[in-house]
């Protein structure tokens, strides 16, 4: 399917708010891969798409993952929006044509983050924290940050603070960002 016919596909089930971010994180994401030498094309792709199964009700993303066998754990069972990210990347060979491994397992880790995350993985990730469209306190410094830091170092402080949001909201930390974060802390 051509990316023309995905944008028309997922203007279509979106809704137009949802539309307007999944565009301004595909434009973002573009612009981080020419910066930090990853593939503009499948950033594009994987920015436009990380969010596709948003088309679906929160309530009914437990029975979804469950009836395409998606494992999960407790956490995400528990906060059942983060499995948006793990039905995105399933559906899409059937939904969207697409079978690139790496625009999957982009989306799948957009929301918590992974172990070995790629430089595409962080790309996605980061791109959905900072698209124009993001307004919440701290937006603007990663943004600058992405402009004039190595990824690894702009990554780390949006795993930060995404970290702090969920503590303030005195939320389960999801282990897979502690992983990612922890990797970059002992690389450095």
């Amino acid at each position: 399917m051509e990316l023309k016919e995905i944008e028309k596909k997922l203007a279509e089930r979106l809704k137009p708010s949802r539309y307007a971010h999944s565009v301004g994180v595909s434009e973002t994401a573009a612009k981080l891969a020419v910066h930090f030498g990853a593939s503009p094309e499948q950033a594009r792709l994987a920015g436009l798409l990380h969010d596709c199964a948003r088309e679906f009700p929160v309530g009914d993303l437990l029975d979804i993952a469950k009836k395409m066998q998606i494992e999960f754990t407790a956490i995400e069972g528990n906060a059942p929006i983060l499995l948006h990210a793990y039905i995105g990347a399933k559906m899409l060979p059937a939904a969207y044509e697409v079978a690139d491994c790496a625009v999957q397992q982009a989306i799948y880790r957009h929301t918590v983050g992974g172990a070995s995350m790629t430089v595409l993985d962080k790309i996605i990730y980061l791109a959905d924290m900072i698209e124009p469209q993001r307004k919440y306190p701290g937006a603007a410094q990663l943004r600058q940050l992405a402009a004039t830091e190595a990824l690894d170092n702009v990554m780390l402080a949006a795993f930060n603070q995404s970290l702090a949001f969920v503590l303030n909201q005195n939320k389960v930390i999801h282990p897979d960002t502690v992983i990612a974060r922890n990797e970059i802390l002992l690389r450095k």
